[in-house]
């Protein structure tokens, strides 16, 4: 739109034309105040009755709240006004009217619950809170992309519909292609681990993923972001450098860049991670939970760690930190074993005290390993042929792992659903919008 001024830009001399939306409207008999919101902000508008024209007034006055309108007119300082300023309007334009009965408030004054919020996204997103949130995810995405240059990885694109799984047959949305069986992809795992066989070596990818998952909780998607990382001729503990150092410049760069969204969302102390994250075997996990007391049966080698189990652990240890040595027997076939024992796996997690929020290790590069690996978790390697094969050309060493965005932002943020941190989420119930 020409000549448009947004409504954070205005001063007070200034003739300006701004679009937005009816946020409020306030008539006090003699005088009446529109409040127009655009991206920037909210600016007042003011409308002395006697002495303006009576359709400019009752357009301005009458106007729906969100209708789309353009005003044009000078600004002038005005102490009372939220901003400090005022619009005295010479033009107002509704150029699109909403309907009298909304189906949430986006001023934020009457509450919705979430499936409301989810059904009405648009209007949602309207109020300064579940924007604060989009505006943060994306500066996460931001801040970890330059953190992915600064370790000198490329960012690459894999597919997302496949002939077979990342880790079997479980967890898979099946679909029609062409005639033959497909289905959405669990993880870039493989197709990344190919990439660090060929002459990029550093990948990373920010993408979708797709899990058939039967969990219906404040914590699970069954289609989610995925930020994937695999580096030849690193091990497990580089890989925990690199999951450690992209985590902490996603909370600097909110930290930095943020402010004013921290402050919508409540945050006075916001403040990026402090120090290196602790890295607690899994032999030593257990033995912590076990000691608190909180689980009705104690944990045994072997066993996965319990939600209850895990929250017990994080209030001990902090608010970022690693498992590692994880048994052989619970982690994929992909996962290296330690050379000198192998009933332990080179797998790690990165836990935050709510949940998990990476997996990774490093990878086995060895052919024959690989495919015992297939066969011992019931895998057919034919299946697999166009990943296996290419460990037969020379595959260097290899680790990396899997950050699950939007579980990033719920936990940097306190969310207590994930389904705030998502525009237009898929679960169980929810297909549409």
């Amino acid at each position: 739109m020409e000549n448009r001024t947004y409504t954070a830009d205005a001063e007070p001399g200034d003739t300006v034309t701004v679009a937005g939306w009816a946020h409020e409207i306030r008539d006090l008999g003699g005088i009446a105040f529109l409040i127009v919101r655009d991206t920037t902000g909210k600016i007042q508008v003011k409308f002395e009755k006697d002495e303006m024209d009576d359709d400019l007034v009752e357009t301005g006055v009458n106007v729906n709240r969100e209708s789309v309108v353009q005003v044009s007119g000078a600004v002038e300082e005005e102490e009372r006004a939220p901003t400090g300023v005022e619009i005295v309007p010479e033009d107002v334009e509704v150029i699109a009217p909403a309907d009298p009965e909304l189906p949430l408030d986006p001023s934020g004054k009457v509450d919705a619950d979430i499936s409301t919020r989810l059904d009405n996204r648009t209007l949602d997103l309207r109020m300064e809170e579940s924007k604060a949130i989009f505006e943060i995810r994306a500066e996460v995405l931001r801040a970890v992309r330059e953190q992915f240059r600064d370790l000198n990885c490329t960012e690459i694109n894999t597919p997302k519909i496949v002939a077979t799984g990342t880790e079997g047959g479980t967890e898979l949305f099946p679909i029609t292609y062409f005639g033959q069986e497909a289905f959405m992809n669990q993880s870039p795992q493989l197709f990344k681990q190919l990439m660090v066989g060929s002459g990029l070596e550093r990948v990373f990818e920010i993408g979708p993923i797709f899990r058939a998952e039967e969990h219906n909780t404040p914590r699970h998607l069954n289609e989610a972001t995925s930020i994937d990382f695999e580096s030849a001729f690193y091990d497990h503990s580089d890989a925990m450098d690199a999951c450690e150092a992209v985590v902490r410049a996603a909370y600097e760069g909110v930290a930095e860049n943020c402010q004013e969204q921290l402050e919508t969302l409540g945050y006075e102390d916001f403040e990026a991670p402090s120090g290196d994250f602790p890295r607690l075997t899994y032999e030593e996990a257990i033995e912590r939970i076990n000691a608190t007391g909180e689980l009705d049966e104690q944990l045994v080698w072997g066993d996965d760690l319990p939600t209850e189990g895990e929250h017990a652990l994080g209030e001990e240890v902090g608010e970022h930190y690693f498992i590692t040595d994880w048994p052989s027997e619970i982690k994929p076939f992909y996962i290296k074993d330690h050379d000198d024992d192998e009933t332990l796996s080179t797998g790690f997690d990165l836990m935050h005290p709510s949940m998990e929020l990476v997996s990774g290790g490093q990878r086995e590069h060895r052919y024959d390993h690989l495919v015992a690996g297939f066969e011992q978790q019931g895998l057919d390697p034919d299946a697999f042929e166009y990943y296996t094969k290419m460990f037969k050309y020379g595959m260097p060493p290899h680790a990396g792992w899997g950050l699950g965005g939007e579980r990033l932002v719920m936990t940097m943020l306190g969310l207590d659903n994930i389904r705030e941190a998502v525009l237009f989420p898929r679960d169980r119930q929810r297909l549409s919008p």
